[in-house]
């Protein structure tokens, strides 16, 4: 049975395991987390998955890779959280800033969370147009590898 929004409401995401996070997602359609991403709740999901990405980032795998990714996350609004990645290190910031991104990823709530909790393929909604490339998409194809992605 699917978590409903009250039941995800009430959790803690900054304490939620990766591997139960991608159970959460996985129970739910890109119909439903489109629906249940609004408001407080949206910007606490997003503000978690984006903060877990240090600790989930590989700098072995990033060896001496430079570059700002931007997202930007279209639904209720527009979220845009931006991700430099330089000297092994990685940060996250909110909002758009005024360097140029070496690649930008726009796409809904559904198609940002489905990927990042190891629950799609972003090469699948790229080809299905629900992902949206714009920069190196060399480097787009090879994020996945600079992360670990949890497995439901």
């Amino acid at each position: 049975m699917a978590a409903s929004r009250d039941d995800l409401a009430a959790l803690d995401f900054a304490n939620i395991s990766p591997p139960e996070f991608s159970r959460l997602v996985k129970g739910l359609s890109g119909k439903e987390i489109d629906a249940m991403m609004t408001g407080e709740f949206r910007t606490r999901v997003l503000g978690a998955v984006f903060a877990r990405m240090e600790r989930q980032f590989r700098p072995e795998s990033a060896g001496s890779l430079r570059a700002l990714i931007r997202w930007k996350i279209t639904g209720e609004s527009d979220a845009v959280y931006e991700t430099v990645i330089e000297d092994g290190t990685r940060t996250v910031r909110e909002g758009r800033g005024e360097a140029e991104p070496r690649v930008s990823l726009v796409m809904g709530d559904a198609e940002f969370l489905k990927p990042v909790s190891g629950n799609g393929s972003p090469a699948t909604m790229f080809m299905a147009r629900r992902l949206k490339v714009a920069g190196d998409v060399g480097m787009a194809t090879g994020l996945t590898r600079l992360f670990d992605i949890p497995k439901a």
